[in-house]
């Protein structure tokens, strides 16, 4: 046949049971969840940076990272609201190469969902615990929600994903923010599909159950560059893209909460990891000039680590990343300060 069964998964249920959310951490979360939902809806001004590893690799240097966050966060409370990326589901483009710790708590060892889903929850369970910060983590696998729907603040629906049925309806029965990416093609109309799905109540099958959803109006648009017919990137953070994504959701006033975080990696970037600075900026001036673009552009993406650049798995260079490159920590922290200057 052409499934073997390995082992049965633990069920959220039981996870949940052995690794709960504090008392402390649920009021922590209940507290990040509302301020999230004001920068969404206009009622707060602040900008959110939803920042961290290309991948959460390794839970001492991800925490670690998460801490000197906390530290920065502190000081900028005023003007952003942090957001730690604790991406712990790596979408490969050909299915080969580390797919992220909910494969591989150890990336030179075998997969092990089991243990893969226990490592996850610790990690972001940590986070909250530790700093304070609740985090984002990207949606690769729609049946994976419920082992995090009590310790995520933010979820990301990937390029790759974000044409799919299941991801779309999944949102759509989240109580928290959801960024729906535009597909690598760069479709907008894709992008806005999916966003209208996401807000709309819908009943479908989901782990053994029929469900019903009531719509998450706290869906949302993720700028995150394409790649054209030629394997070539092609940015979409420019003033004219904000502008035209802002005449888009002028066509569908259905839609709550218009709103766009723009990632200023992957194919904005080229995969420049050093250029995301500049596409910030930018990012900033464009907010500067228009104020429909100020109220559309509610924060931006960025790939971080504590130590630049990347590393092939095995070479063991704490804090720096086994898949995409990422800034370091040093012009990461001068970032984030920049940012709260200007917004």
């Amino acid at each position: 046949m052409s499934f073997t069964k390995i082992r049965e998964v633990i069920s959220p249920e039981v996870l949940k049971d052995l690794y709960p959310l504090s008392a402390e951490g649920t009021v922590v979360k209940a507290a990040r969840d509302e301020e999230m939902k004001k920068i969404i809806t206009g009622e707060s001004d602040k900008f959110m940076v939803i920042i961290g590893p290309c991948s959460a690799d390794n839970e001492t240097a991800v925490l670690d990272y998460i801490h000197r966050l906390a530290k920065v966060q502190e000081k900028v409370a005023d003007k952003l609201f942090l957001v730690p990326r604790i991406y712990t589901n790596k979408p490969r483009t050909t299915g080969e190469g580390y797919k992220g710790i909910a494969h591989q708590p150890n990336p030179e060892q075998a997969p092990n969902m089991q243990e893969g889903l226990i490592a996850v929850r610790k990690m972001h369970l940590r986070a909250i615990e530790e700093t304070h910060l609740t985090p984002a983590d990207e949606m690769l696998y729609p049946e994976n929600w419920p082992y995090l729907d009590d310790i995520l603040s933010y979820v990301a629906v990937g390029a790759r994903s974000v044409e799919d049925q299941q991801h779309r309806l999944a949102v759509s029965g989240m109580d928290i923010p959801a960024g729906m990416k535009n597909p690598t093609s760069g479709d907008f109309s894709v992008m806005m599909n999916s966003v209208i799905a996401a807000q709309h109540a819908h009943t479908f099958l989901f782990r053994q159950w029929e469900v019903a959803t009531t719509g998450n109006p706290y869906a949302h648009t993720i700028l995150r560059g394409a790649v054209n017919k030629h394997g070539q990137s092609q940015p979409n953070y420019h003033y004219e893209d904000l502008m035209r994504l802002l005449d888009m959701y002028a066509q569908h006033p259905q839609l709550k909460n218009p709103a766009v975080i723009v990632d200023a990696n992957h194919n904005n970037s080229n995969k420049k990891f050093g250029e995301q600075p500049r596409i910030v900026s930018e990012i900033l001036h464009s907010r500067k000039v228009n104020p429909d673009v100020a109220k559309l552009v509610k924060g931006v993406m960025v790939e971080s680590y504590i130590e630049e650049g990347c590393q092939k798995i095995g070479e063991h260079i704490y804090g720096k990343s086994i898949t995409d490159p990422c800034l370091g920590w040093n012009d990461t922290e001068e970032l984030l300060y920049r940012i709260a200057e200007r917004v």
